[in-house]
C-alpha cells in the first residue's frame, strides 16, 4: 500500500468507539444522579434533626426552611425552593425507615449505603414518583420493576397508571404477591407471562369508533416498544402474521414472541369480538404445531394467548383441560383502567384470603 492511498474506516469501528464514549456519558450522568440522590436524602436527614431542637418545631420548621432555601439559592442557584427542601425532608422520612430486597443489594455492591443500609438505585425525579405511593408493598415494587428493566420515569409513570402491581396480584396467589414487594415480578411458569387485562391505551384505538383486527394488529407493530413493555420481562419479537402450512392448508399466526426467560414461543391471536371457542380451538392447534414442529427439544412448551376484547370465562374454563398450562385466554383496554377498583378488588381478595385461613385455623 503507498503512502498515498486512502484507506476507507470501517463503519463497525467507528460505531464502537462512539458507543465508548455513549456509554461512559451515560455512566457519568447517572452517577451525577445517584450522588444527588444521595445528597436530598442527607439533607433531608439534617432538616428532621435541625427541626427536632425547636420547642415549637411547626413554626421552627417553617423558619429552616426559608432560611435554607435563601442561603443555599444564592449560594447555588435553582433547585432550593422551599418545596424543593420540602420534598428532601419527605424523602428522608419515607425512605429512613425503608428496606428493599436484598437481591438487588448483592447486584449493586459497588453503591454507596445510608446509615441504615439503604442503597438508592433511580434518579430523584423516580423517588419523587416513588414516595408518593403509600402502599409500601406497591412502592417497592415499582422501585424494583424500575431498576430491573430500566424503566424511564414515563414508563414508571404509564405502569403506575396501567396498575401494573393490582394487574399481576390480582392473577397470582398470595405467596406471590407477597414476592411482587420482594423480587418483582419473576417468570418462572407459563402463568406468570400472562396478564389479564393487557392495557393497551398506547394504541390510540379509544378514539375510534370502529376498528378491524388487522388493524389492531398494525397499531401494535407500531407501537411494538410500548407493547414488548406491556408484555414484561424477556419477550422478543418473532415476526407477524407467520405462515404455516398443515394437510396442504395454510395458516397464519397473528403475533410470534419468543420468552429468554422461559425459554419458549408465544403466540398471540387478536380477536376484537366477544371470544368463542373456536378461537381457543384455533389456538390450541397453533401450540401444538409449534410444539411438534417448530420448537428445539431443549426448549419448553409453547404458550398460546387469545388476546380479546370481551370473554366469558365459563366458556374458558369448558373448552380447555382442567391441567391446561399452555393456552389463556386475556382482555385487552384500550383505557387505562381505573386503579382505585382494582385496588378495591386487591383488597377484597386479600381479606377473603386471610378470611378463610383464619376459618382453617379455628378448625
Amino acid at each position: 500500500m503507498s503512502k498515498n492511498e486512502i484507506t476507507t474506516i470501517s463503519p463497525i469501528f467507528l460505531e464502537s468507539v462512539s458507543e465508548v464514549l455513549a456509554q461512559a456519558r451515560k455512566n457519568a450522568k447517572t452517577a451525577v444522579n445517584l450522588a444527588m440522590v444521595y445528597a436530598y436524602y442527607e439533607i433531608g436527614r439534617m432538616i428532621v434533626e435541625e427541626e427536632q431542637h425547636g420547642q415549637n418545631r411547626a413554626v421552627y420548621g417553617k423558619q429552616i426552611l426559608r432560611e435554607l432555601s435563601k442561603y443555599l439559592s444564592e449560594k447555588y442557584g435553582k433547585g432550593f425552593s422551599v418545596t424543593n427542601l420540602k420534598q428532601m425532608r419527605q424523602f428522608y422520612m419515607v425512605y429512613s425507615q425503608d428496606r428493599i430486597g436484598q437481591t438487588l443489594s448483592d447486584q449493586f455492591e459497588n453503591l454507596p449505603e445510608v446509615s441504615t443500609g439503604r442503597k438508592f438505585y433511580l434518579s430523584w425525579s423516580h423517588y419523587l414518583k416513588l414516595m408518593r405511593i403509600e402502599n409500601i408493598d406497591e412502592r417497592h415494587f415499582y422501585e424494583i420493576e424500575s431498576i430491573k428493566n430500566d424503566w424511564s420515569l414515563t414508563e414508571l409513570k404509564r405502569q403506575y397508571n396501567s396498575s401494573l402491581y393490582e394487574r399481576l396480584a390480582l392473577s397470582t396467589d398470595k405467596e406471590k404477591v407477597y414476592r411482587l414487594a420482594l423480587e418483582g415480578q419473576t417468570v418462572e411458569t407459563a402463568k406468570d407471562a400472562v396478564k389479564d387485562p393487557y392495557v393497551l391505551e398506547f394504541l390510540g384505538l379509544k378514539e375510534l369508533p370502529e376498528y378491524s383486527e388487522s388493524e389492531l394488529e398494525s397499531r401494535i407493530i407500531d407501537n411494538l416498544q410500548q407493547f414488548l413493555l406491556e408484555l414484561g420481562t424477556g419477550f422478543a419479537f418473532i415476526g407477524r402474521q407467520v405462515r404455516f402450512t398443515f394437510d396442504e392448508e395454510h395458516f397464519m399466526v397473528d403475533l410470534v414472541f419468543y420468552n429468554r426467560l422461559l425459554r419458549c414461543f408465544v403466540l398471540f391471536d387478536l380477536k376484537i369480538g366477544e371470544l368463542k371457542h373456536q378461537d381457543i380451538g384455533q389456538m390450541q392447534m397453533y401450540v401444538h404445531y409449534y410444539d411438534r414442529k417448530v420448537k428445539l427439544p431443549d426448549e419448553n412448551p409453547t404458550i398460546g394467548i387469545v388476546l380479546c376484547r370481551d370473554k366469558n370465562n365459563a366458556v374458558v374454563e369448558m373448552t380447555l383441560p382442567e391441567d391446561n398450562t399452555q393456552i389463556f385466554a386475556s382482555k385487552y383496554e384500550t383505557v387505562l383502567p381505573s386503579k382505585q377498583a382494582l385496588q378495591k378488588l386487591l383488597e377484597e381478595q386479600v381479606s377473603d384470603e386471610n378470611g378463610g385461613e383464619d376459618d382453617e385455623t379455628t378448625i
